[in-house]
């Protein structure tokens, strides 16, 4: 993400850079960027001016000097030395502090030199990643404008890791000053939190900051390390890939190997000359000027593309690795939303978690997921099968299983919020601001103190039973629906693996004095008169899917019931298609599920019909007798 200021503030700034010794060049280039490793005595890039550091954690400082140099680090009343090594690298370790708002100042001596880093603040540094819907910036979401002329706090501090792609892993990252026209835009910079600034900040990452700040009254330090188009396994170590014991991991790491075995940079170029040649003719006959000039640039190998497994990891989690922090949020999925998302995703995901933890050296680090959001035609009853085949589905449905199979393992630490249930048609809902509250729900729980008074964790299912041609599903805290209509978003399925949408109510256990029903709001029955004997359930199962089941009680209602499904059935095998012949054999295609989809929804909608129209009979014959 970039960050915006005037432009006689950024020559100011370079030229204040420029004699540190950092810079080659005033602000006359279309880029400035302050080197990874400066050749005399400097700092890592996450430590500058405007930064917050981790309360409560060690704080360790690390840069580069001169070999044999002495380098001392003060702060907050503490002092540590280090003597550089032969590789020019050294760290102190300074004791833990308690959260102060208060600025500070740090300073880095050598020899010769001396760095002041002023307005430092100590409190909770959190990390938020992910691709495009975590990047999506504050001014363009929904009641977007409303948060960023509010967003006046000023310890509340934002950086935004730059993506300098890859596939080797990084000790630093740059600080970028790019001039586009009469604008100046900055990466890698921290800045605090003001209505300039936060505007092209994350939105997801600033409202979750911002809930925190203001209920906790600590610093929070949010450093963005999201990336549009991404995939899970583009996040996650290409070493903890290698060593799973995964066959479509195998598959898919020895897919990109075949990629860069077979890359040639020349016939890549000459057939991008070729293509811009046939455009030119193209225009010519069609009358029009022809513009722009031939390619002629050697493009790197698959090696360098964000989503050759490691690559985001190596260029924007490992610069940062090592750094005291709080936890993370995560919200990604769109590009694994391919054939193989069930059983790929749910496999690298868990080991993603695990390395990033690893990263900033704390096995236990808060995590909080953001399921997959929503795109696409809305699902309804008459397209209700048809929307089940799609791969976005089982992302968000490995997403919840990753978090369950932690909760019960008795991980603490880890989180989950749905946002399936913040309906847009797009793949880049803007919707953000909810998303941002809801994942801060589990963290002030969790993390702050206000389990008491905050529910965030979703309603789970403990026990399924099948009983009298119903499934009984029992829930470990009470349910309803978000409108108080009927409850939507369920389907069964017999042995046949045929789904049908499914009638949902909860289990009636008496009447109150007043003659109403007593409801036991743990226990869901679901049923339909075209499932018999039902087997399986799904819910919320489509991209944008029906679903309007939460938490019950009225301070619990925006959480969700999350995407689930009892089944382990292959996308296919709903749709009664043969499975691949041999692993040469590609799988059916979506379009191939979704052709047998529509014909049981149409099926379904004939029979709806005809009972209508029955029931229409009856009632019509029965008016003209009355009439009579």
């Amino acid at each position: 993400m970039k960050r915006t200021v005037p432009v006689l503030i950024a020559a100011c700034l370079a030229m204040a850079l420029a004699v540190r010794g950092q810079v080659k060049s005033l602000p006359r280039e279309d880029v400035i960027e302050v080197p990874v490793i400066g050749k005399r005595l400097c700092v890592h890039n996450l430590f500058q001016s405007n930064m917050v550091v981790q309360r409560d954690k060690p704080i360790v400082v690390w840069g580069w000097a001169d070999p044999g140099e002495i380098v001392t680090v003060s702060f907050g009343g503490n002092e540590q030395e280090a003597t550089a090594g032969q590789d020019r690298s050294w760290k102190v370790t300074l004791p833990s502090m308690p959260a102060d708002s208060e600025a500070q100042k740090m300073t880095i001596s050598g020899k010769t030199e001396r760095l002041t880093l002023d307005n430092v603040l100590v409190g909770d540094v959190w990390v938020v990643g992910g691709q495009s819907n975590m990047q999506h910036p504050l001014s363009r979401v929904e009641d977007g404008q409303l948060e960023i002329v509010s967003a006046n706090f000023p310890e509340i501090r934002l950086l935004t890791v730059p993506a300098m792609i890859d596939n080797k892993e990084k000790k630093n990252f740059p600080r970028l000053y790019r001039w586009e026209g009469n604008r100046h835009e900055r990466e890698g910079d921290w800045d605090v939190c003001s209505p300039d600034t936060v505007r092209e900040f994350s939105a997801i990452g600033y409202v979750f900051g911002r809930r925190l700040h203001m209920a906790s009254r600590a610093p929070i330090g949010l450093i963005d390390a999201s990336r549009w188009g991404t995939t899970v396994e583009a996040w996650t170590p290409l070493t903890v890939l290698k060593a799973m014991d995964s066959e479509v991991v195998r598959a898919q790491l020895a897919e990109w190997e075949e990629k860069v075995t077979g890359w040639d940079a020349q016939r890549d170029l000459d057939q991008r000359i070729e293509r811009y040649n046939q455009r030119m003719a193209d225009l010519k006959k069609q009358g029009k000027s022809p513009a722009g000039n031939p390619p002629s640039d050697l493009r790197p190998g698959p090696e360098t593309n964000q989503n050759y497994p490691g690559n985001c990891y190596a260029s924007m989690i490992a610069p940062i690795a090592g750094f005291a922090v709080k936890g993370a949020i995560y919200h990604q999925g769109f590009n694994n939303s391919r054939a193989d998302a069930a059983t790929f995703y749910y496999q690298v995901f868990p080991g993603m978690i695990s390395a990033w933890r690893a990263a900033f050296s704390d096995p236990t680090m808060a995590f909080g997921i953001i399921s997959l959001c929503t795109d696409g035609t809305p699902q309804t009853l008459d397209n209700y099968d048809e929307c089940m085949m799609n791969f976005g589905i089982y992302v968000r449905e490995a997403q919840y299983k990753t978090f369950l199979d932690l909760y019960r393992a008795g991980d603490g630490n880890i989180g989950f919020a749905s946002s399936f249930n913040l309906r847009r048609a797009w793949y880049h809902p803007q919707q953000k601001i909810p998303a941002g509250e809801r994942i801060a729900r589990w963290a002030l729980a969790t993390q702050y103190g206000f389990g008491d008074s905050v529910h965030w964790k979703p309603p789970m299912v403990m026990e399924t039973e099948l009983r009298d041609g119903k499934i009984l599903l029992h829930l470990d805290n009470e349910v309803g629906s978000e409108d108080s209509q009927a409850i939507a978003g369920f389907a069964i399925s017999g042995s046949d693996r045929k789904f049908q949408p499914a009638r949902a109510e909860c289990l009636v256990i008496g009447t109150d004095s007043r003659n109403r029903p007593r409801l036991d709001r743990k226990v869901l029955l679901l049923s339909s008169p075209y499932v018999p004997n039902p087997v399986h359930f799904r819910y919320a199962w489509g991209r944008n899917p029906m679903g309007n089941l939460r938490a019950f009680h009225t301070n619990r209602r925006d959480v969700a019931f999350a995407t689930q499904r009892s089944d382990d059935w292959e996308y296919w095998e709903v749709a009664h298609l043969e499975p691949p012949a041999d692993k040469d054999t590609p799988p059916p295609s979506q379009e191939e599920v979704r052709e047998v989809l529509r014909f049981i929804d149409l099926e379904r909608r004939i029979r709806d019909a005809e009972q209508v129209l029955e029931t229409d009979k009856q009632r019509y014959e029965e008016s003209r007798k009355t009439l009579r």
